[in-house]
Order: structure tokens, then sequence, then C-alpha cells
């Protein structure tokens, strides 16, 4: 009876550092980009806004050599930075891409039949499987897709929050 408790003990301690071992060795890193959405933008027409992805080249400074694998997109967001107390009630779709110099590009995340008054909306995540290809080389470039319902009687500010999520590699 003795020795079960022990064994008990045992595995239990074990499965508890193997979970913790696991998420320590996980990396998140964010990226995020600026959308402005003027309020010359006719609605019912998609509208393209390119940003580099200087945070991601500074972890990673398109090393083909990092030490990391299985990236993927792990929580895509958007939300209004301003006008204060603005809301995505104008969007009516968005759609973000990812892609480097040398790739082509991906659909990381989206929303279509946008229908909300809140200032933030989560993101559905693409098939877009691993990204390593991609955050690995230089020139990460995010280009983010929307669309109005309407004409906004403001310049609007969106900041476009992706996170990636990796494993050490080998």
């Amino acid at each position: 009876m003795k020795n079960i408790f022990l064994t008990a003990a045992i595995a239990s301690v074990a499965l508890v550092n193997c979970g913790t071992v696991q998420s320590l060795v996980q990396n998140t890193f964010p990226y995020t980009a600026n959308v402005l959405v003027s309020t010359g933008v006719p609605a019912d027409k998609e509208v393209s806004s390119t940003a580099t992805a200087t945070n991601v080249q500074t972890w990673f400074g398109g090393n083909n050599n990092a030490k990391i694998k299985d990236v993927r997109i792990s929580d895509a967001k958007v939300s209004v930075v301003s006008p204060s107390g603005g809301n995505l009630s104008a969007l009516k779709s968005i759609k973000v891409y990812i892609s480097s110099s040398g790739t082509s590009e991906k659909l990381v995340a989206s929303r279509s039949d946008i229908s909300t008054d809140a200032s933030s909306l989560n993101l559905d995540l693409g098939n877009s499987g691993f990204l390593d290809e991609v955050v690995k080389s230089t020139g990460v470039t995010v280009r983010t897709v929307y669309e109005l319902k309407n004409q906004t009687s403001s310049d609007m500010n969106l900041k476009v929050a992706l996170n990636f999520s990796s494993i050490p590699a080998n």
C-alpha cells in the first residue's frame, strides 16, 4: 500500500513538472499594425493597408536558424484606437494576411458580416498552418483588407494585434 502512494505521488509530481516545463518553453510574441480608415473611403469597397512587421524582425532578424519551430497565430484582434469612444459598427469585414520576402501571402485571420458596436473584436483564425518560413525570413509584411458598411464621418485608427506562438527547435 505504501508503494502505491509513493508511486502515485512521484507520477503526480512528474506530470505537473512536465506541464510547467512545456509552458516555460513555449514562446508567445506579439505583432501590432495600425490601420487608418479615412473619411474618403467608400462603403462596399475592399481597401488594403500594408505594414512592415519590424518587431518580428527584431526578434528573429530574418534568421532562418532561429531556434523556434511550429510558429502559428494563436490570437488575433482588431480594436479602435481613435476616435476616443469609437466603435467598429462601420466595419463590414476584415482580413489579415502575412507574407515575407520569397513567401506567398497567407490569410491568418478574418471576420465577415461584422455586426457589433464594440470597440474591439476577436478575429477568426485562418487555417494558415505553420508560419516558420514567413517569420524567419526578411521583410515580414502584414496586409489588412477591410470593407466598410458606411462611410465614416471622421478618420478612424484601428489596431490589429496578432499573437504568434512557437516552441523551441532542437
